[in-house]
């Protein structure tokens, strides 16, 4: 099971959502993105200073030095460890402090394989069993961005810190790790419809639009109901999670345009059912990471192995929004459109019902052979 779908494992569907943890988080993705430092907790009072790999500058590392009045380690996941032949076969965070101190290049050149430049052997690298290390690469993924962090201990050695007083001091945001790690969590279980209207559309005019919205202010998800399914009835579905390239500009580098035209022609053929649009671009990595992993699969890869290297799983998407969503539109059993064998898991998983698997299967075109061979092969997907 890939890491972002361990947070969900013990999910439970009446938790009811704690507002400030998620505001607190969504507040952190913020800072993250613009390169500010976080202020991450722990259990035990163990706190770590934070900040974004992407963001790394050689000011942003002497201001996490001066913060800390220690040397800034690295941290990147277990897939980006081994890509990187450091020797650390986990899937955990890896840590990485190089005797010599990090330099922004380094930084570059350790989390973005995309880079011209290539980092040699590196010291100074161990895996850890470190929850707030772990949440700091779970919020960098969360914020669309390399799974990677730069972290400095709190001052004050090995002793207790007050990890609030420090933050007030010195205005930082701070952050509980277990409250990043339940982040997406709560955020699917607190969709709500916010809108809805008639949109009909060139192969199925009988089409309404709903809009979910989580109350942290996250991504919207979209259900394109088809004709009028019965509520309580297995209903015709197809779970597609958005495609920019291939939804919008047609590109001919995957199979997810046909497969969104295909599943809305199909459903309106059938006469009725539901497409669930999920905001979860590149299997859940993000349009930046997904053009990054392009770039790596022109140089040679599969479409596998290029999430791999840039330190995600293969599959960084979940379907618990997707249930949440088919449960408010009154459906627990689907007769489901896919080749994904882990869509009719998660969905289960999630107390939707798959009655059956409708194969939705289109042809290659000339350019994503490789791409569908990678999806049967790697995996799992039934062609």
């Amino acid at each position: 099971m890939d890491s972002m779908v361990l947070e969900y494992a013990s999910a439970d569907h009446a938790t009811p959502p704690d507002h400030a943890a998620q505001r607190a988080v969504d507040r952190a993705l913020s800072d993250l993105r613009r390169g500010e430092v976080l202020v991450v907790t722990a259990d035990a009072g163990r706190a770590l200073l934070v900040m974004a790999a992407e963001a790394v500058t050689t000011q942003a590392l002497n201001h996490l030095a001066q913060l800390s009045g220690a040397a800034p380690s690295l941290v990147i996941t277990g897939q980006r460890g081994r890509a990187l032949g450091l020797g650390v076969p986990v899937d955990g965070p890896v840590r990485v402090s190089p005797p010599a101190g990090l330099t922004a290049d380094l930084v570059r050149d350790l989390t973005d394989p995309t880079r011209p430049a290539r980092a040699g052997k590196v010291a100074g690298a161990a895996a850890i069993d470190g929850a707030a290390e772990g949440a700091a690469t779970i919020l960098a993924k969360i914020a669309g961005l390399l799974p990677a962090a730069i972290v400095a201990s709190l001052p004050g050695g090995r002793g207790p810190v007050d990890a609030g007083a420090f933050a007030r001091r010195h205005d930082l945001l701070t952050v509980r790790a277990a409250d990043i790690v339940d982040y997406r969590r709560r955020s699917a279980q607190s969709l709500a419809r916010v809108a809805e209207a008639a949109v009909p559309l060139e192969d199925a005019e009988r089409t309404r639009i709903i809009a979910f919205r989580p109350t942290d202010g996250g991504p919207e998800h979209l259900a394109i109901v088809i004709g009028d399914p019965a509520p309580g009835q297995p209903v015709l579905a197809r779970l597609h999670s958005e495609c920019f390239t291939g939804d919008l500009l047609g590109s001919l580098r995957c199979d997810c345009g046909p497969q969104l035209r295909g599943a809305i022609k199909e459903i309106a053929e059938a006469g009725q059912g539901i497409v669930l649009y999920l905001a979860q671009e590149g299997r859940g990595i993000g349009l930046m990471n997904k053009l990054r992993a392009y770039r790596l699969q022109d140089g040679g890869l599969d479409t596998v192995d290029a999430n791999n290297v840039l330190g995600f799983d293969a599959d960084e998407r979940v379907y618990l929004p997707a249930a949440g969503m088919l449960r408010q539109l009154g459906f627990a059993q689907v007769r489901l459109l896919t080749n994904n064998p882990d869509k009719m898991e998660q969905l289960s998983r999630w107390g939707v019902e798959v009655v059956e698997r409708v194969p939705h299967i289109f042809p290659a075109n000339g350019h994503n052979e490789a791409y569908l061979r990678t999806k049967a092969e790697k995996s799992g997907h039934l062609f």
